[in-house]
């Protein structure tokens, strides 16, 4: 497994096949994996978050889920094979462990959300083995709580439909407590298999404008926010490709 280094963030040159395959590993050698994910406005946020950049980085695999990150490493040099969405991910594990007859768990969203998106699961993949699930509102001081319950439901896998930074803080703190073997935080997915919020088509993923498609359903909630953060993107990326680049001219060159 290589890695690479974009913005001092460690990141997972992995396929979509190949981050499954080691998920499944890692339950069949009883290891613990935990999974960071990270898009443009998350890099960003890490800059301010000090705690946020910690609990990602110290992640076992950190991948690249919004496609901005994936064009970013190939204008640095840092090449990664392809965009691993969270969600894309999440429905893998699923059918992954509906087949190997492997138990999850589900941990976030408001109840009613939770209850829709377990009856849609439900539906998609009726033999899958639920060993429990839980709404993502309690309070800090329940983390511990929180976890113990999930290690009671001998859970192989952990889905965190929380947003960030909640849901990297309670990997970071309590992921190695609730003792399953795969924790991957799948964000907004909760909400998006209950149909509450819509994704957006493949084309506009493709050409990395699932944050416009999330912005023109919920433009005074999101518009500000996401088209500061791809600024500062931009700049980031701008700032790292000059640092990066040696410089050139007679001062360089041999005679």
């Amino acid at each position: 497994m290589k890695r690479q280094t974009m913005f001092g963030v460690p990141l997972d040159a992995m396929t979509m096949d190949e981050t499954v395959q080691r998920c499944l590993d890692a339950v069949r050698d009883e290891e613990q994996l935990e999974i960071g994910m990270v898009n443009a406005a998350k890099l960003v946020n890490m800059r301010r978050d000090p705690r946020l950049a910690h609990a990602v980085a110290g992640c076992d695999l950190v991948l690249a889920d919004g496609q901005a990150v994936v064009w970013a490493g190939r204008l640095l040099r840092t090449p990664l094979p392809e965009r691993v969405a969270g969600i894309d991910l999440f429905m893998r594990l699923l059918a992954a462990a509906e087949k190997a007859d492997l138990s999850v768990y589900f941990l976030g969203a408001k109840q009613e959300v939770l209850q829709l998106m377990l009856e849609q699961v439900g539906a998609r993949f009726p033999a899958l083995r639920v060993a429990g699930s839980r709404n993502g509102y309690f309070a800090d001081t329940e983390q511990e709580a929180v976890a113990d319950a999930i290690a009671d439901s001998r859970a192989q896998l952990l889905f965190l439909g929380m947003t960030s930074p909640k849901k990297e803080n309670f990997t970071a703190g309590y992921g190695k407590r609730t003792d399953a073997h795969v924790v991957h935080g799948v964000g907004g997915s909760f909400d998006i298999l209950a149909g509450i919020t819509k994704r957006a088509p493949e084309r506009w993923q493709r050409m990395g404008l699932e944050w416009l498609y999330r912005t023109l359903q919920e433009p005074r909630r999101l518009g500000k926010r996401y088209f500061t953060t791809n600024a500062l993107f931009l700049v980031m990326t701008a700032r790292e490709l000059i640092h990066r680049t040696p410089a050139t001219g007679f001062a360089n060159r041999r005679y």
